[in-house]
């Protein structure tokens, strides 16, 4: 595969909690040879701190995100602890969705099935466990549905994701 090929545009939705899970994700595909381009939304401290005191307005969250998200050829949403009560974890997976992105689900280490997003469960194109030759996969369109420790499970309704 060329160096043109293994580039891929993410946007990696997760909780800020997890913001460390993120470059161990970047890390892992790129000891892999792949190029990942990460568009999503990692806060200094300061601006999170801002975001939590509402300080910002939803509007202008919204239209960052939605442009993020527009650019990514793929959302991958990490399952980690709490994920499937964030709100804007939801949003934005429901926004992937209505245009028209490939949304993939990854665990972290610790993330359990009752951490899935609820949006995640609906639209989903994959979900898959920690490890570099699923998540790649799952990215480069195989539709795995996996349990955190890589065993096969059920996907998502049948009106899910559109796989682009």
């Amino acid at each position: 595969m060329s160096e043109g090929n293994k580039r891929r545009h993410l946007f990696i939705s997760h909780h800020h909690q997890d913001d460390g899970e993120v470059s161990k994700l970047t890390n892992l595909l790129s000891g892999k040879g792949y190029d990942v381009r990460n568009s999503s939304v990692r806060m200094k401290p300061e601006n999170q701190r801002k975001m939590d005191e509402k300080r910002v307005s939803e509007k202008v969250i919204q239209r960052i995100l939605r442009m993020k998200i527009s650019w990514a050829g793929t959302v991958v949403v990490l399952i980690g602890k709490d994920t499937h009560s964030r709100p804007w974890v939801n949003w934005e997976i429901d926004k992937a969705h209505q245009q028209g992105k490939r949304i993939v689900g990854v665990y972290v280490r610790g993330g359990t099935e009752a951490d899935i997003p609820p949006s995640l469960e609906k639209y989903g194109s994959a979900i898959v466990s920690w490890n570099s030759d699923s998540i790649m996969g799952a990215i480069d369109g195989d539709n795995n549905f996996q349990n955190p420790d890589g065993s096969n499970r059920s996907g998502p309704n049948p009106g899910g994701s559109i796989n682009c």
